[in-house]
């Protein structure tokens, strides 16, 4: 079991690596760009399937009650 960690440990720091993208995107600032356009994606996406889940429990309501 201790051979699958260590291996496992060794493959979450090669993803960890930077790439020649990622130290433009720091160089430039264009990275609080790219993380402020995945949040606000994220937090529509959230803000949707709240919504999408409250219409449907309406829905289920009104369908119990019929």
């Amino acid at each position: 079991m201790r051979k699958y960690s260590v291996l496992l440990t060794l493959i979450a720091f090669s993803a960890m690596a930077q790439t020649p993208v990622d130290d433009f995107f720091y160089q430039s600032g264009k990275i609080y760009v790219v993380v402020a356009i995945l949040v606000i994606i994220f937090s529509l996406l959230a803000f949707y399937l709240v919504r999408l889940d409250k219409k449907i429990t309406k829905l289920e309501k009104e369908r119990d009650e019929a």
